[in-house]
């Protein structure tokens, strides 16, 4: 044990977690030159696309080090995004050091802090190390100054390394041997082993992606999973190299794999701790929960035949991602679909995606929202996520919402455009710090549903990209709520409904009116579009009707000719109105997304 060291590389979005793990890879001979590709951990073709890693991953590599001795060193890439927080900390639960990349160009950022706060938590060694040195704009001096400040690490002494052209990367692989300390635990105590991730293989079932703490495993071992109390027997065991590749046994300290054969990954959730069934531990290992959805939204096949095919894909992506939660529900406006929960607006976007892609579904997603507690006057706790299950306002007591702690770090010339941006979204400043010269730190508290649509996007824009964010949840405060509701051509449209803060229904039922009108087309009839909030309409706007000149054949006469004409087509319109239906389109859907002002 002594010769082992496990790691893993934490970062902000973007700055070289994944190509440094390449290079790691590649010096170490784990895989050929002929086998490389750029982000090899990275295996979806989304992770690719966006930069950043969806799903953990681990690897194993052996190093001869300087001292001529050769090290087992396990690497457990982590993603990247603030989505997946816990999965993170799962992940670094299984290290005992961790890598601290920083962008030589941008500096620290608010992931950066995020990541290293959950890494100094969980008890590990920093080794902090800048990347992007080759980059003209690269500033790595003062880089190395900040994370002196920040870590009292010498700045001399930080690695500056070019994961792209290779510089440098020797100095890494050295300082983990030398900083990151071996792993403490016992081959001879009972078998405790922290699953960090899992995938769903069809041939081999869920395989956990396992760190051992103490005791070992052998493939003929009968083990049990202490969450969900379930026990196995392993189809294989293995390591990553970085493919899979089976063993005989592993050892406490070693980080590798077990194919359990189980057919869906909620049976063996992240954060578990698998144990023998023979002699298992009393107490599980610390940390589990289980992850939470905070974003909902309806998915519905724009066909509705399709609606199997969807289910379908569903069931399949739960397979390999067990924080995604789905239930059937229905709408008047989209007939059938589901309601699915996810951990952030970057999962949903990611699960879109996989269905578009994977499954070739062409789905319609409603806005999202959070999840609300709604206080009875009976003293009934409804837990609600959907605007359509708000009950009558005249029972509610009191309707509470999801707030969060934001953490912004901007440079200071920015200090105003993000206080008034956070400001109108109903944010409360609790603090700053200045994390290095020119940067602050800025934490508020704020809604969740203040910042689940485009609120990333206009604090880049107004911080010319410089600004980056993170959230965690603090709880549920009460608020003054209402349902938002659209009518149009006097059918309610539940798909379009909305619960917002009553100061704001007023003008975002106004906006919302005004884009419906440019977006419904014009049907033969005159089509009203109706908000309501509290009871009473609060605007209305109506698309006119497409004019057809009924008078064009009537030439001289009369003028009762012309009256009688009018007439006629008056009494057409109006039963047309009764028997016809508005076709509503998809933009309308997100429109209630872009209502910021524009």
């Amino acid at each position: 044990m002594e010769n082992i060291r496990n790691f893993c590389i934490i970062a902000h979005i973007d700055h070289g977690k994944s190509t440094l793990a390449d290079r790691l890879l590649q010096m170490t001979g784990t895989v050929s030159d002929r086998d490389m590709v750029a982000q090899i951990l990275d295996s979806m073709d989304l992770e690719r696309e966006k930069g950043v890693t969806i799903k953990a991953s681990a690897v194993r590599m052996l190093y001869k080090a300087k001292d001529g001795l050769e090290y087992e060193l396990n690497l457990i890439d982590t993603p990247g995004h603030v989505d997946f927080n816990y999965e993170v900390s799962r992940a670094l639960a299984a290290c005992e050091g961790a890598l601290l990349i920083v962008d030589a160009t941008q500096g620290i950022e608010a992931q950066t802090l995020a990541n290293l706060y959950l890494a100094l938590d969980a008890d590990l060694v920093i080794v902090p190390v800048i990347n992007k040195i080759d980059l003209p704009s690269a500033l790595p001096d003062e880089v190395a100054k900040d994370l002196e400040h920040l870590l009292g690490v010498p700045a001399d002494s930080i690695p500056r390394i070019s994961a792209k052209e290779g510089t440098n990367v020797e100095q890494v692989l050295e300082a983990i041997v030398s900083q990151v300390p071996p792993p403490r635990g016992d081959a001879d105590l009972p078998l405790s082993a922290l699953i960090f991730d899992s995938h769903y293989d069809s041939y081999k079932g869920v395989v956990a992606y396992i760190r051992i703490m103490d005791g070992k495993i052998r493939s003929n071992d009968s083990l049990r999973l202490m969450a969900t109390r379930s026990d196995l027997k392993p189809v294989e065991i293995g390591i990553f190299s970085p493919t899979m590749r089976p063993v005989d046994q592993l050892l406490a300290g070693d980080v590798g794999y077990i194919a359990t054969g189980l057919k869906t990954v909620s049976e063996c959730r992240v954060g578990d701790t698998i144990t023998n069934s023979q002699n298992p531990i009393r107490e599980p290992l610390p940390g589990y929960r289980h992850p939470k959805p905070m974003v909902f939204a309806g998915i519905y096949p724009v066909e509705g035949e399709d609606y199997d095919d969807l289910k379908e894909a569903l069931e399949k992506l739960q397979l390999n991602d067990a924080s995604l939660v789905y239930q059937p529900e229905t709408s008047q406006a989209l007939n059938f679909g589901f309601r699915c929960g996810f951990l952030g607006l970057f999962h949903m976007e990611i699960i879109q995606e996989r269905l578009e892609r994977e499954y070739d579904m062409d789905v319609v997603v409603t806005a999202p929202s959070v999840e609300y507690e709604v206080v009875m006057l009976t003293g009934e706790i409804l837990v609600i996520d959907s605007p359509v299950e708000l009950p009558d306002e005249a029972l509610i007591q009191e309707v509470r919402e999801p707030w969060m702690k934001l953490d912004i770090i901007t440079p200071t010339e920015f200090y105003g455009p993000v206080m008034e941006l956070v400001t109108r979204r109903r944010g409360v400043y609790t603090q700053q710090d200045y994390p290095a010269p020119n940067r602050v730190q800025l934490i508020f508290e704020i809604p969740l549903a203040e910042i689940i649509v485009d609120f990333f996007d206009e604090l880049k824009s107004r911080t010319r990209g410089y600004a980056s964010m993170d959230y965690s949840f603090i709880g549920y405060r009460p608020s003054n709520l209402v349902k938002l509701e659209v009518m149009v051509g006097g059918e309610p449209v539940d798909a379009l409904a909305c619960i917002v803060h009553k100061e704001e229904a007023y003008h975002k039922g106004q906006r919302l009116v005004t884009k419906l009108k440019e977006l419904i087309p014009r049907q033969l009839y005159d089509v009203a579009i109706q908000a309501s909030a509290s009871g009473r309409i609060i605007s209305r706007a109506n698309v006119k009707a497409m004019r057809k000149d009924v008078l064009a054949k009537c030439y001289g006469g009369d003028i009762t000719r012309k009256k009688k004409l009018l007439e006629k087509q008056k009494r057409g319109k109006r039963r047309m109105k009764m028997v016809g239906s508005v076709e509503i389109p998809q933009e309308a859907f997100m429109a209630v997304l872009r209502l910021e002002d524009e």
